[in-house]
């Protein structure tokens, strides 16, 4: 379906569409599996985006024909365990010997950090806090020093592997480094500017997904003689899921129209994110009152949906760390 490289070009064996495309294809998945939605975006947006916005052409042809033809899964690592929001804090370093770089050090919560075949990696080669202080190396699979650590026992989005990555004294070549050494963390904040809005389309369909359990049950459920769609408070809650998904979409395009034009679109991503995350919470918890008793076992999705969803508050970016993204844009 190429789903793996749906924002490559045709050149380097990509599907060639725009961001409408593929937060459309995000969106369906999460309304029946958002676990899968979430890898496909970890791989898109931020590995297989990484390279293409940073790499040069030599790179491209290496790395994106297999990661677009999912012979490859990629992973992107910045969080760290002492600091996720706090990027520019991180501990692992990246020295230099010789035409290698040699890293140390550990990211954690990493999307396809056992499974995935490469990864790109942000390292420290400079000092701590410095902006240009940040370096994007590409880490292949098999690299001597280079593994995966503990797997974590997640709350939702559990068929979306996370684990941690493990640097011992790996070396990586200088010709494995995107841009320039330094600039590693402005890569990261616009390859971030770009996965916020999958983030935002992962919210959507799982909104949407548990919108539609809930509506479905309600008109099935027959309570004092008639579907309990009839009764006000539920009616309610579900004007309140329509409404608010659909704010939701106006705010998600707006976004994806922008980032369609290459114009900046910080703020509006960031918003998209923030909204719909917490919409997409919202509906879920909604969607599974709705259902009552069973809404709280595995026999219907919306259970499902209630644990995925809290994830889109939390990964790429907070919904504070939104809220603080939108109140810089805005105030500047």
């Amino acid at each position: 379906l190429g789903l793996m490289g749906v924002l490559v070009p045709t050149e380097y064996g990509g599907s060639g569409f725009s961001y409408t495309e593929y937060v459309t294809a995000i969106e369906q998945l999460a309304i029946l599996d958002p676990s899968i939605g979430l890898s496909m975006a970890a791989h898109n947006s931020l590995c297989a985006g990484h390279i293409l916005q940073f790499g040069n052409d030599e790179q491209k042809k290496k790395w994106l024909p297999k990661l677009t033809s999912a012979e490859w899964i990629g992973a992107w690592a910045l969080t760290e365990h002492s600091t996720g929001s706090d990027a520019g804090a991180m501990a692992t370093t990246a020295v230099k010997d010789g035409n290698n770089w040699v890293l140390n050090g550990a990211k954690n919560f990493i999307t396809h950090a056992i499974s995935g075949d490469i990864a790109v990696v942000m390292a420290r080669t400079g000092e701590k806090g410095d902006s240009h202080g940040m370096t994007a190396f590409v880490i292949q699979k098999g690299t001597p020093g280079f593994s995966s650590g503990k797997k974590e026992d997640k709350l939702g989005m559990r068929a979306s592997e996370t684990a941690e990555l493990i640097f011992d004294n790996c070396k990586v070549p200088n010709e494995n480094i995107l841009g320039n050494v330094g600039d590693g963390f402005v890569q990261a904040m616009k390859v971030l500017d770009g996965g916020r809005i999958s983030i935002a389309a992962l919210s959507l369909g799982i909104a949407k997904g548990a919108y539609q359990a809930a509506l479905q049950y309600s008109k099935e459920r027959i309570q004092f003689g008639k579907p309990i769609s009839h009764f006000q408070a539920i009616a309610f809650k579900l004007a309140d899921m329509a409404t608010e998904i659909e704010a939701s979409e106006l705010l998600i395009y707006n976004a994806v129209d922008k980032k369609n034009r290459g114009e900046k679109m910080t703020l509006e991503g960031s918003m998209a994110k923030y909204y719909s995350s917490e919409v997409a919470v919202k509906v879920a918890n909604d969607a599974v009152q709705v259902l009552g008793g069973y809404g709280y076992t595995k026999d219907f999705p919306v259970e499902r949906f209630y644990r995925d969803s809290k994830l889109c508050t939390i990964g790429e970016g907070t919904s504070e760390i939104q809220k603080l993204v939108i109140a810089k844009q805005i105030i500047g």
